[in-house]
């Protein structure tokens, strides 16, 4: 096997993080091929063997993508979904009317933020601010500026919590870690090389890592290669 396609979805956390594994590949002469998409996309793209070697699906969320023909490899970080906010907020069940000037989310994680959201009499009249994706370090940004205090529903990681200012505001309801694996395609594996195979699976960037490698890329400009060499070598921030 000398070359591979890895596929990730369309956004810096995933590019970067892509970019890091695909310097383990290197290190064992593997040419990589990058396939970015949309999430809808990824099941047709796993079906007709587009996609050699997916990074990352979080599980438990993303394991239906097993069924394309995947084996999970490895843990490479730990995302979960959170409240956070540049503000010192109490718990979001000790919220009180006033507290909170804004809610701020991206499109994808829309649906999940209002069921809760509903469930929440403090939160429930907040103007509610629904962004791009690529779009939500900016808009919490702009709110800060404007001396806004913006609660934010997001994942954790991402670029806003390279700043150690921004911080978690607890919330019972969430808080469960899921998995952030690669996924290689099963005749893929049964040819490839052993060693590379565990190298992979034994792979760990963390949280702390990914919201680095994340800023890197939104906020400092570097592309996804840069930021993954600059992990590499230890420049992004200590592993």
């Amino acid at each position: 096997m000398t070359t591979l396609s890895l596929g990730h979805l369309r956004n810096a956390l995933h590019a970067g993080c892509a970019s890091a594994v695909a310097r383990v590949l290197d290190a064992h002469e593997i040419e990589v091929e990058f396939v970015d998409a949309d999430r809808d996309e990824l099941p047709s793209l796993l079906d007709d063997g587009t996609i050699d070697l997916l990074v990352s699906a979080w599980l438990p969320e993303d394991a239906g993508l097993i069924q394309h023909g995947m084996r999970v490899l490895g843990t490479l970080y730990r995302p979960v979904r959170v409240w956070a906010s540049y503000d010192s907020l109490p718990p979001v069940e000790a919220l009180t009317p006033g507290q909170v000037g804004r809610i701020i989310t991206a499109k994808p994680d829309e649906a999940r933020m209002r069921s809760i959201v509903e469930a929440s009499p403090a939160l429930a009249s907040v103007p509610v601010t629904i962004c791009e994706e690529d779009a939500l370090f900016e808009t919490v940004q702009a709110a800060r500026a404007e001396g806004t205090s913006a609660l934010v529903f997001l994942a954790q990681p991402h670029a806003l919590f390279a700043d150690e200012a921004f911080a978690i505001v607890a919330d019972p309801r969430l808080g469960e870690e899921m998995e952030a694996c690669m996924m290689v395609r099963e005749s893929v594996a049964a040819c490839a090389d052993q060693d590379m195979l565990d190298e992979l699976s034994e792979m760990t960037l963390g949280n702390k890592v990914m919201s680095a490698m994340d800023r890197a890329i939104q906020v400092d400009g570097m592309d996804p290669e840069e930021a993954a060499e600059a992990w590499q070598r230890g420049r992004l921030v200590s592993r």
